[in-house]
């Protein structure tokens, strides 16, 4: 992708600017390590100068029309539908994704602005029931002023965009600290949009550096009004202690060990296809993917046998070779962490190793593990690679106790009786439950939890569309 003029800047107040300290990072192709552009290391001063044009442009933007505030939105959404091919593989190059996600992150992205665009002049406020005889009661909505957004690298541009497009769409204005393994996709992109969409200045203004430097400083600033993140649950919780001290409104999306449910009446071939998108996508690199697997014991060896026999197909390379199904890890540390504290620690405990548990640089083999506890790091941590761990338990009752003792997000359920899937999807404690399905494919995506405990359950009713790597035959190669 030939790279505009944010190229190793920040994009401050409508102007390309280097960092203050004038230093600059490296971007790499996951795939090949070759290095592919840069990125300007901010700090504390470039986020305060970023936060101080938000403000001066706040009230400006606000005042615009709902009219007008759109027409900005649909000329941000035509810069990057234009550019849609050149997206597609920088997300491919910047995050080791394979075609198909980075077409559903860059598509998802211009979907999510057209959306913002019209939603914003479709409803201003409700006309409330009066308190009292002889009086109207109207409700209208207000910006909070200026979003201050730090976004993850698994899916940079679209998770950055579900609070953008509605942010600038209502009046705010933002300061985004995209992560800093994927600056371009996640940042310097949007920032690009803006300059050639015409967005006024300060109302869209792009910071990248690392997160001690850059995303603390923006996570601690008092003239940002809301702040948005999405991670690490310790980072997160980092955070959270620091609003609560001063009462700084906060938005977290954080990780979970999610949990995939599968019943003693489940159709174990459709769960086993269901579980390579759950666990598998995107190389297991999200917040939603699914973490453990909690099977009934009399399905337990011939679902187990399904996704060995599926994973054990699966071909992994570059993610630019249509015949490769996952790509690579993310970083050095991000492969580390998945082997050295959970496959081979739980390996140790007494896990069995089915397939997998190799790796080449950062590409990992799809893993299955048999035998694996509660006790275990497979179980207990967020695994976030291409794992799946097996544990098996007795009865339903033990599946829904299990599944609710952790931390999570999404989670799944497999039975053949759909009103008994109903009854176990509304006792777990997530914000999202799929019955009989994989992860995010009833657009749900929209409504992921924040503060309520609002749920959405999802039944799946027709065949399923997933893609062709995730029912591949036994006769694969490897």
């Amino acid at each position: 992708m030939a790279l505009g003029p944010g190229d190793g800047r920040l994009y401050i107040d409508g102007e390309f600017t280097p960092a203050a300290s004038g230093r600059t990072g490296v971007v790499e192709e996951k795939a090949t390590g070759r290095p592919i552009g840069s990125y300007a290391l901010g700090a504390a001063e470039d986020v305060e100068r970023a936060v101080a044009a938000a403000r001066a442009a706040q009230p400006g933007w606000a005042e615009l029309s709902a009219p007008a505030r759109a027409g900005h939105l649909r000329a941000l959404c035509g810069y990057l539908e234009q550019r849609y091919a050149e997206l597609v593989e920088q997300s491919m190059r910047e995050t080791g994704g394979v075609r198909a996600k980075a077409e559903d992150e860059v598509g998802t992205s211009i979907r999510q602005l057209a959306l913002s665009a019209v939603q914003v002049s479709e409803n201003a406020g409700d006309i409330l029931p009066p308190y009292k005889a002889g009086k109207l009661s109207l409700s209208r909505t207000v910006p909070l002023g200026v979003l201050g957004l730090i976004t993850p690298w698994n899916y940079p541009m679209n998770l950055a965009m579900r609070a953008l497009a509605p942010g600038l769409a209502f009046g705010n204005t933002v300061v985004l600290k995209p992560a800093e393994l994927t600056p371009v996709i996640g940042g310097q992109v949007l920032a690009e949009a803006a300059a050639h969409a015409g967005l006024p200045p300060g109302v869209l203004n792009v910071v990248t550096g690392d997160g001690p430097d850059a995303g603390w400083a923006l996570a601690r600033h008092q003239g940002v009004d809301m702040l948005d993140f999405t991670g690490s649950r310790e980072v997160g919780l980092a955070i959270s202690r620091a609003a609560a001290g001063e009462l700084r409104d906060i938005r977290l999306e954080l990780g979970g060990s999610n949990a995939f449910v599968v019943l003693d009446d489940a159709d174990v071939e459709l769960a086993a296809d269901c579980a390579m998108v759950a666990s598998l996508e995107f190389q297991g690199q999200t917040c939603i993917s699914a973490s453990r697997h909690i099977v009934q014991r009399s399905v337990a060896d011939a679902y187990t046998e399904a996704i060995t026999r599926r994973a054990a197909a699966l071909k992994v390379g570059d993610p630019f070779d249509p015949g490769n199904a996952l790509g690579p890890l993310i970083s050095p540390a991000q492969r580390d962490r998945l082997h050295r504290t959970i496959v081979e620690p739980s390996l140790a405990m007494g896990a069995r190793l089915v397939t997998g548990g190799t790796y080449e640089g950062l590409f990992y083999r799809p893993t299955v593990l048999a035998d694996v506890t509660p006790a275990m790091p497979a179980f207990r941590e967020e695994v976030f690679g291409p794992v799946l761990p097996v544990t098996v338990v007795d009865t339903q009752e033990e599946a829904v106790a299990l599944t609710n003792g952790l931390p999570m997000l999404m989670n799944s359920v497999f039975t053949r009786d759909l009103i008994r899937g109903l009854s176990v999807a509304e006792r777990l404690q997530a914000g999202e439950v799929h019955v009989n399905d994989a992860h995010a494919r009833h657009g749900a995506e929209n409504q992921m939890p924040g503060f309520t405990r609002r749920q959405w359950i999802g039944l799946q009713r027709t065949p399923l569309h997933l893609p062709d790597w995730a029912t591949a035959p036994a006769t694969r190669e490897s």
